[in-house]
């Protein structure tokens, strides 16, 4: 799926709306930008990972109280158990949202953080010290806690680069071309300490999206994969695991193809939204290359599963499709999944989706690991207190009924960007 659909984050407001909250804008006089957001509901990611700017408001604690987080639980097997998190931004702003959105499913504990590094220019992907910083911080504050990082394989990664291109930097990868920025980026986990990174590397190769695409030369996107694995596994103190990821269905060319084999591969991913329009879950699961051969393939080469990306998409705010995720998810305990939560695939950042939003939130409020959540609507749970607006958010007073429906406090901005 190209990233343009998937990380393009855009509000639907009411036109009544935004006129009050131009007219405030005029009566307080010049102001930076004038925007509208829930006041514990941030906007929507930019349309790629962006190198943060580490600011006091971006980093510091939200005022939000929240339960203590429970001990770590484990399946009957003794394996650990599934963890769950949502993609809120590449940014520090990512992990600044994360108890919001915590606190807004009742305290539920995310213990997956999930971000991505840019992949513009080598600098990017070798990730500097600056982007990931944070994310380090925040997986060392629990020892149950999971990194997961989407890395490209190559510069360039979203800029339309030829098929014909792409097979000549496969080819350089496979030679051994781009060791060096690998080792780099590993070097930088461990000394960040966060070396058990989950490394989703290269993914959606199946697609025609990415420079990193598989399909213009299978054979030497395999030894090229192979070679960023054993060069990242050379560093001292790593204790990666590599996680290969196609989109889900044949898309460009069947993701089996691009299977590196199993000793470069710790678990076997797959990136899963609600499309194509009028496809129903059940087709989903049974159609080629669909959920359920990832998930025989996986048990096949002995692996885990995980949902790095999955959301709703071209079927608009489908309830059903939500619901039959979670209880998929469920029965298949992938080791990690990661909701994507900006419109138009997500539940708390947008706010097109009301009906798969309840639904989401009826299903895992509260949840713990300890917990299995109910995968049917329950009676909606008494919200949390409302948590102040951030510091860069004056609310609007318009009416319970139009807070209702824009699911809190409108808000005028001062650093909109």
């Amino acid at each position: 799926m190209a990233p343009q659909h998937k990380r393009a984050g855009v509000r639907r407001l009411a036109l009544g709306a935004a006129a009050v909250a131009a007219s405030a804008a005029l009566a307080s006089g010049p102001v930076a930008g004038v925007g509208v957001a829930r006041a514990a509901d941030p906007r929507a990611p930019a349309p790629s990972p962006t190198t943060p700017v580490a600011t006091p408001s971006a980093l510091a604690p939200p005022a939000v109280p929240l339960p203590s987080a429970p001990a770590r639980a484990t399946t009957p097997a003794g394996e650990e158990a599934p963890a769950f998190g949502v993609f809120l931004k590449s940014d520090a702003r990512g992990v600044a949202r994360m108890p919001l959105f915590s606190h807004w499913l009742g305290g539920a504990e995310l213990r997956a953080g999930h971000t991505y590094l840019p992949g513009h220019r080598w600098r990017d992907i070798e990730g500097s010290a600056d982007f990931l910083k944070v994310w380090a911080h925040w997986r060392n504050k629990k020892a149950d806690r999971m990194l997961v990082l989407n890395v490209p394989m190559q510069e360039r990664n979203e800029e339309g680069v030829s098929d014909g291109e792409v097979r000549w930097l496969l080819r350089q990868g496979a030679a051994g071309e781009f060791d060096h920025h690998f080792r780099v980026l590993a070097e930088r986990l461990v000394e960040l300490k966060v070396p058990d990174t989950v490394i989703v590397l290269g993914w959606e190769m199946n697609g025609t999206t990415y420079t990193h695409r598989c399909g213009p030369d299978p054979e030497a996107w395999k030894k090229y994969w192979n070679r960023i694995v054993t060069t990242m596994r050379s560093v001292p103190g790593q204790k990666f695991r590599f996680d290969f990821t196609p989109s889900r269905g044949v898309d460009a060319v069947p993701w089996t193809k691009c299977y590196p084999g199993d000793d470069t591969v710790d678990i076997i991913g797959m990136d899963s939204y609600d499309q194509p329009a009028g496809m129903s879950f059940e087709q989903q699961v049974k159609e080629p290359y669909g959920l359920q051969h990832h998930v025989d393939f996986a048990k096949a080469h002995g692996k885990p599963i995980s949902y790095p990306e999955w959301g709703l998409f071209r079927n608009g705010d489908n309830a059903e499709y939500m619901r039959s995720m979670l209880a998929w998810m469920e029965e298949h305990k992938p080791l990690y999944n990661t909701l994507t939560d900006y419109c138009p695939h997500g539940v708390w950042q947008c706010g097109a989706n009301p009906r798969s939003s309840h639904l989401y939130r009826s299903a895992l409020f509260g949840r713990t690991d300890q917990a299995t959540p109910p995968l049917t609507p329950t009676p909606k749970p008494t919200p949390p207190s409302t948590p102040p607006p951030p510091a860069d958010c004056t609310p609007l007073d318009l009416g319970s009924w139009v807070e209702e429906w824009l699911g809190g406090k409108l808000c005028l901005r001062f650093d909109w960007w």
